[in-house]
């Protein structure tokens, strides 16, 4: 992957921060239509498979997504 800097678009520095997050995610959704094509770091590639084989060797220290899921939403509800 070649890592070619490309120009800020005008106006981009002066814009307010929700404008600035609102083009990067107009950006990004651009990207991921084409999800095959996105490439996948090779450091990512390595941190999913120990984490494939933590789960390989002792499946049951971890727990169903909608389980996860439900109590970070619960402990987030408690800091607002």
């Amino acid at each position: 992957m070649s890592k070619t800097k490309l120009s800020i678009p005008p106006g981009f520095d002066t814009a307010s921060k929700e404008q600035r997050i609102a083009y990067v995610q107009e950006l990004w959704d651009r990207i991921a239509q084409d999800p095959e094509n996105v490439p996948v770091p090779e450091h990512h590639k390595r941190i999913l498979g120990e984490r494939l084989e933590a789960y390989r060797t002792k499946p049951e220290a971890g727990q169903p997504w909608n389980e996860f899921r439900d109590k970070l939403l619960e402990k987030l509800q408690m800091n607002i």
